[in-house]
């Protein structure tokens, strides 16, 4: 009898078989480079493989695209987080600038963190970008916001408190 895991890898293979080639030519069309379009296919693929879900889909290339647009997006997001890291640290004078190693550490944290943020509802990430960013108090906040005084310190708790939860289950 075959192993769950078994009729999994099988339907991969078979959706791998049947839609690779036109994901890759979707991707193509859309990135303009045919090695990153097979880069994002096989990364498409590779999710699928680690999501562990059943693949017996309706309509699998909107499933598929779906994917790659979320990686499209994933892959958008941090080269505009490194950028803007790279324009920030161009600044620096030479003894203050990280070396390689810390460079590609600070990436990892801040892209960790955008995700991080980016689950955040949009108010509570807001708070918690002008407190951070902006240096504003809680008045301020609620100010900018159309808030309360409590509100704020409600939505900054759990800002604060998923932090804490992503610092640890890093760890």
């Amino acid at each position: 009898m075959p192993s769950d895991n078994s009729a999994l890898n099988k339907g991969i293979d078979q959706l791998y078989q049947d839609h690779h080639a036109w994901l890759s030519n979707w991707l193509n069309r859309r990135v303009g480079c045919r090695d990153h379009a097979a880069d994002l296919a096989q990364d498409v693929f590779m999710r699928l493989l680690k999501s562990r879900e059943s693949t017996t889909l309706s309509q699998p290339r909107a499933y598929l695209s779906s994917i790659a647009r979320g990686l499209m997006i994933d892959q958008y997001r941090r080269k505009a987080l490194e950028q803007a890291y790279l324009e920030s640290i161009a600044h620096l004078e030479h003894n203050l600038v990280p070396s390689q190693e810390e460079r590609l550490l600070l990436l990892e944290a801040l892209e960790r963190l955008d995700q991080l943020l980016d689950r955040l509802p949009a108010r509570v990430r807001q708070a918690f970008l002008y407190a951070q960013l902006d240096g504003l108090t809680c008045p301020q906040i609620a100010e900018k916001l159309g808030v309360s005084r409590a509100t704020v310190e409600r939505d900054l708790a759990k800002a604060l408190h998923a932090c804490y939860r992503q610092r640890y289950a890093d760890a």
